[in-house]
């Protein structure tokens, strides 16, 4: 793959910003052609099937393409926060997190960066990886780009954030989300198929869907639910977060000033399991005070 020429309009993501990063120019998500990560290490908080024991190999790139404006993550996504590096160098990171005991290759907010991931992909399958590959996104992608991916992604992680336009609009910039994030995850699931796991209960193939409850967006919570069962079943795992905390600057939007309410995460847990669906991952206890926020501090780059 000649991974130049994908930076010279980049159109990688449905935004399709059309700059030339080669030569320096930021599109929304901030980035030059310059592979850029903020931290590379063992990370014990994803879903079960993906953290396991030994943790996840997750690599944090710089930079995002969505610009949600409740980000947890702003430090990188928005912050600058990160080194950049060679696409051999990643290729060495991979081998690295496998030789640390990684379960998988984790890859988090990558779509900005996906040519030159590919390419690092293809140099550490040469030296001797062999650990699933993860594709951790915020479900905003072009199924163009997602098609570059067949072969070199196991497992999809993917956000399912917002199915009001208007929520999308107000909180992301981006009326069109769930038309992209379905359309995506079509093509995800075309690429995967239904789920599997190995002996130990890790993923090896399949899809997590992810859905972060947003205060007072229960409603729009309940739409997503209804549509990844009516269209997946149990063929995907969805994963309902009440994680959800007030971070960043939000003076436009008191609304989001709050943290969500127990008894409504439980009425939605109550509303999936009347639903049908079975394959699901749910958050127990105090999660919404606990930090699932490592330390970007260049770790492993």
């Amino acid at each position: 793959m000649n991974w130049k020429k994908w930076y010279r309009e980049c159109a990688l993501c449905p935004r399709e910003c059309g700059v030339n990063r080669l030569e320096g120019r930021r599109g929304f998500c901030g980035q030059t052609a310059g592979l850029k990560v903020a931290r590379a290490a063992l990370h014990m908080w994803e879903e079960p099937c993906i953290s396991g024991t030994r943790g996840s190999g997750t690599v944090f790139f710089t930079g995002c393409h969505l610009g949600c404006v409740f980000c947890q993550n702003g430090q990188i996504s928005r912050g600058g926060a990160g080194k950049e590096i060679s696409i051999i160098r990643l290729a060495h990171i991979f081998m690295e997190l496998q030789e640390k005991g990684a379960h998988n290759i984790n890859l988090v907010t990558p779509t900005h960066f996906v040519p030159q991931i590919i390419e690092a992909l293809r140099i550490s399958k040469k030296m001797g990886l062999v650990l699933p590959v993860v594709y951790n996104t915020g479900g905003f992608e072009k199924v163009d780009t997602l098609e570059l991916l067949d072969g070199w992604v196991d497992v999809y992680l993917t956000d399912f954030k917002f199915m009001d336009v208007h929520l999308s609009k107000r909180y992301a910039h981006e009326e069109g989300y769930s038309f992209y994030a379905a359309k995506a995850l079509e093509e995800m699931y075309r690429q995967t198929g239904p789920s599997a796991f190995d002996e130990n209960g890790m993923m090896t193939k399949g899809i997590i869907v992810r859905h972060m409850v947003l205060p007072g967006q229960s409603m729009d919570s309940r739409q997503i639910i209804d549509y990844l069962y009516e269209n997946y079943g149990d063929e995907i795992y969805l994963s309902l977060m009440n994680q959800y905390t007030p971070s960043g600057s939000l003076e436009k939007y008191p609304e989001l000033k709050k943290r969500v309410k127990r008894q409504v995460y439980e009425r939605l847990i109550q509303y999936t399991i009347r639903k049908g669906v079975e394959n699901a991952f749910i958050q127990e206890g105090d999660t919404a005070k606990e930090s699932f926020i490592p330390d970007f501090d260049g770790e492993g780059v």
